[in-house]
């Protein structure tokens, strides 16, 4: 018998009593079966959409936290920046603690202990000559009392009042220092010419470089001898006055061309007598 084209061929799978074949997966069903309905079931939940509002909320939040903060910043530093000012441009201590300053006052360097704008270090003997214009010398011994201190005595020049030379002191005194122990020396007397004090010249005659016969009028005058610490040039005694007389005509002088006159030097026994009663 043979099998018309209207009726679908026997599926070799089927049996009759099994009824039609279950449709394969991802095929289409045998001609002639009606298609399977879809189905139609609940529809799974769309996923949850990101919560922009939140994100939003918390990048705004952040962003107020972080000026908040930096403004925090600005604040401290400006009102930092203003008391600096004030500290900077305050003169006046702080009522109630004298020279003190007050708790919120920065401390001026060198404020407690302002030093000398004029101190120095001595390279030489002849530099604590500068004690006498005040001039604190750096690198000398410190004064701890007139027992035991080396001295240097200077005398100025009544032409040059700011010019200063040495005087003579006797090596076997207790205060003589050599020129190279000028660090030791702890006390500077300081010899100022009297103004006023000239007294009649003395003419004396010498000859120049020249084998000139030369007539020099030699002044007598006064002196008053001062005592200052070396190291901080600050007076510690008098020495009374000192004479620079002229009872004889010198052997070596030193004069000035232009008006041909010399000033006597203070007399060197009134200095040690002065240097043995102040450092006795």
């Amino acid at each position: 018998m043979t099998v018309s084209d209207s009726y679908p061929s026997p599926d070799p799978n089927v049996t009759p009593w099994s009824g039609p074949p279950a449709p394969q997966q991802g095929g289409y069903p045998p001609y002639g079966q009606p298609p399977p309905q879809p189905y139609y079931g609940t529809p799974p939940p769309p996923a949850p959409a990101p919560n922009r509002g939140l994100i939003i909320g918390l990048v705004a939040g952040a962003v107020v936290v972080i000026l908040a903060i930096c403004g925090a910043g600005i604040g401290i530093l400006v009102a930092y920046g203003g008391d600096e000012s004030e500290r900077g441009t305050s003169s006046t201590p702080t009522p109630g603690t004298g020279s003190t300053p007050g708790p919120g006052a920065a401390p001026t360097p060198g404020q407690a202990d302002q030093p000398n704008n004029n101190s120095m270090t001595a390279r030489y003997s002849s530099d604590l000559a500068n004690v006498c214009e005040g001039s604190p010398i750096l690198n000398a011994a410190p004064y701890g009392g007139p027992v035991g201190a080396k001295a240097y005595t200077f005398s100025n020049n009544p032409d040059r009042p700011t010019s200063w030379s040495s005087t003579y002191v006797r090596s076997d005194k207790s205060y003589y220092a050599k020129g190279a122990d000028y660090q030791k020396v702890s006390v500077v007397g300081c010899l100022k010419f009297v103004e006023g004090s000239q007294g009649a010249p003395k003419k004396c005659q010498y000859r120049d470089n020249a084998e000139k016969q030369v007539s020099v009028d030699y002044v007598s005058s006064r002196y008053t001898l001062t005592f200052y610490a070396a190291r901080t040039a600050e007076k510690i005694g008098d020495g009374g006055t000192v004479t620079a007389p002229t009872n004889r005509c010198p052997s070596f002088i030193s004069y000035d061309k232009t008006t041909m006159r010399a000033y006597a030097a203070p007399d060197s026994g009134t200095i040690e007598a002065a240097l043995d009663t102040f450092l006795s």
